[in-house]
């Protein structure tokens, strides 16, 4: 268990492109915490792309590194308050 597979990394980027479609901004349009919800998913939306650049051009290691950073974001986003995700326990590590 020391490679990541082909399959692997797939099921990788696809948790995590389910995951972005998903969520929804839950911050009020003029706060703060949108502005913090919005950079977070411009930060998870840009290592997911890195994820799939890294993948296509063969580089699973970087491309595993880059999805779980895309995965991390989401999760912390989730987990603060700062999307709504519809209580998804599956998809995102929440707080309760």
């Amino acid at each position: 268990m020391n490679q990541i597979s082909e399959e692997k990394i797939l099921q990788y980027l696809d948790t995590t492109r389910r995951a972005l479609d998903k969520i929804i901004i839950s911050a009020p349009e003029r706060s703060f915490n949108r502005r913090l919800a919005e950079d977070f998913l411009n930060m998870a939306t840009s290592y997911y792309e890195d994820a799939t650049h890294f993948k296509n051009k063969g580089d699973i290691v970087n491309a595993f590194a880059a999805v779980n950073y895309a995965h991390g974001w989401l999760d912390c986003g989730a987990r603060i308050g700062l999307f709504d995700v519809g209580q998804d326990d599956i998809l995102f590590t929440l707080y309760e």
